[in-house]
This record gives C-alpha cells, sequence and structure tokens, in this order.
C-alpha cells in the first residue's frame, strides 16, 4: 500500500538554520531516501517553499482565495514522501528512519492513499 508521509515541523526553526546545517540534514535524509529507493519503496518527495509563498483557495459556493495558508499551528506542512509499504508498521518504521535522520523536532503523519496517479510534471 502507498502512504503518505507528511512532514511537519516548526518553519521558523527550520528556516534559521545555517545553509551548512541544512545541508547536513538534506544528505541525512538523501541517505533514507536511497536505501527505499533501492527497494523500490520511493514515490514522489518534496520540499515546499515556506508558508508564506502559499495560497489558500477556501472551498464554498464561490471559492474564496486568500493568502497563505492561514493555519493557527506551531508546525507546518514542510514536505512529503510517498512510500510503498507492505503495513503501517513498515510506514512507521520508514517514519521512524526519517525523523532520526532529519534532526529536529516536529512529527510525521503518515496517511494511506486511497488514489495515488503520478503525473507527468518534472518528468
Amino acid at each position: 500500500m502507498l502512504y503518505a508521509v507528511l512532514c511537519y515541523d516548526s518553519e521558523d526553526v527550520v528556516g534559521a538554520w545555517t545553509k551548512e546545517q541544512d545541508d547536513a540534514v538534506m544528505v541525512s535524509l538523501g541517505e533514507v531516501q536511497e536505501r527505499l529507493a533501492a527497494q523500490g519503496r520511493l514515490g514522489p518527495v518534496a520540499r515546499l517553499l515556506p508558508t508564506t509563498a502559499a495560497t489558500t483557495v477556501r472551498k464554498g459556493r464561490e471559492p474564496l482565495v486568500l493568502d497563505g495558508p492561514f493555519a493557527e499551528t506551531k508546525e507546518q506542512l514542510l514536505g512529503f514522501y510517498v512510500v510503498d509499504c507492505d503495513s503501517l508498521e513498515q510506514a512507521v518504521e520508514t517514519a521512524k528512519d526519517l525523523a532520526r535522520a532529519s534532526g529536529s523536532a516536529g512529527a510525521f503523519e503518515l496517511r494511506p492513499l486511497r488514489y495515488y496517479k503520478a503525473g507527468s510534471a518534472g518528468a
């Protein structure tokens, strides 16, 4: 089953990292990504720009477009992975590997995918 591994953390904390700290975390995460890719389990991976670059479209009869996410949270969605796992337990172990490699607090939310279409953007 495919799982979305949603990466949440404090934008302020991650945004304050030096280039060297950020590069080190990306190398560490890259090692986990390479292992997953070698196992044929890694799907798309994305690191999002800060929420200051976000635009929100509120659903309704007439959709409303707003600047920013307007989320009242301490942690923001910073990126995601799509991974193929045989079970929730394997998805949890994968998220634990990513957590150890990430070098920060925050959380990884695991959500099974109901629908997935790879698309062609960026291919």
